[in-house]
């Protein structure tokens, strides 16, 4: 097996909306959006998704590209800072929960797949509570490990957040899956220039602004009504 099969196998497998690190639990607020009838149609399911892109992007992707950079240095001091910052981006309590959890769950998974010395140390001090633990920053070292490169982590990083959203909107708003089909096609043609954008980014540089979405989260945490089980 050529390394490009075998690097396209590796991104497929962890990208795939089935790898076990629990993707599937959270919908990004999208749960009170269409509660509140802010989200109700295709539509408005693509406005919502493409915001979510957008912060995703200059957040968690933007560190999710310096820890595979750090990684490739051999700069864990590098990797642990990605993480602090990642986290500093998190308004809500449910996306610090969701991220870490993902994020320790991956560096587990992925310690049991292949023996890797930075994974291994990364996974230790998750548990030792020196760094949060952060799902794109795992994101960015599991890649760099496999061989695969910058672009490629960006692009599954945001078919990640996008997919989590829609996958949602399944089970709480009126759409179909040619809607959402639809909406994932277009919203793959604007991926370029954020991965362009978030590239030039310093993890100092993070932002997160989007304060509807922020709002919508927040009103999710004390709630008490949830539009689908896991």
């Amino acid at each position: 097996m050529s390394d490009n099969t075998m690097h396209l196998m590796r991104l497929m497998m962890l990208t795939d909306s089935a790898f076990p690190v629990g993707a599937f639990s959270f919908s990004n607020g999208l749960e009170t959006a269409a509660e509140t009838g802010l989200v109700h149609d295709a539509a408005t399911l693509e406005t919502f998704a493409r915001e979510i892109a957008r912060q995703a992007a200059f957040t968690d992707g933007v560190a999710a590209l310096h820890a595979h950079r750090s990684y490739s240095k051999e700069d864990f001091d590098g990797i642990v800072g990605a993480d602090h910052q990642a986290m500093l981006c998190k308004l809500n309590a449910e996306a610090r929960l969701m991220t870490c959890r993902m994020g320790k769950k991956l560096a587990e998974l992925y310690t049991h797949m292949a023996a890797d010395a930075t994974a291994t140390r990364w996974l230790q001090e998750i548990e030792a509570g020196r760094t949060p633990g952060s799902y794109p920053v795992a994101q960015g070292i599991v890649f760099a490990a496999c061989g695969i490169g910058e672009r490629e982590l960006f692009c599954s990083h945001q078919y990640g957040a996008i997919n989590t959203v829609l996958n949602a909107a399944l089970r709480c708003v009126r759409v179909s899956h040619y809607d959402t089909q639809r909406i994932l096609f277009r919203l793959a043609d604007e991926i370029e220039p954020l991965c362009d954008e978030a590239t030039k980014m310093e993890y100092e540089e993070m932002y997160a602004f989007a304060p509807q979405i922020d709002i919508l989260a927040s009103l999710h945490e004390k709630g008490t009504k949830r539009l689908f089980m896991n």
